[in-house]
C-alpha cells in the first residue's frame, strides 16, 4: 500500500466505522511486531507465512461474535 501502512489505514477506517473488524498480517517475527507497539491483546493478528486454511480459520474467528 504505497504511502500508507496497515495501522494507519485501519485507524482511518475505524474512525469511519468503529464496528469494523481488522485483521493484521505481518511477516515480521512476533517479537519485532510487539517491540514496535503494533500488537496487543485486543488486536487480531496472523503471522506470515500462513496456509489458506489458517487464513480462513482466523477470518472466521475474527468475524464470529
Amino acid at each position: 500500500m504505497p504511502g500508507v501502512g496497515g495501522r494507519r489505514l485501519a485507524k482511518r477506517m475505524l474512525a469511519r466505522d468503529p464496528e469494523m473488524k481488522v485483521l493484521y498480517m505481518s511477516g515480521y517475527t512476533d517479537d519485532a511486531v510487539v517491540r514496535h507497539g503494533a500488537l496487543h491483546e485486543a488486536v487480531n493478528f496472523l503471522q506470515k507465512p500462513f496456509s489458506p486454511f489458517a487464513l480462513a480459520q482466523k477470518v472466521r474467528e475474527v468475524l464470529d461474535p
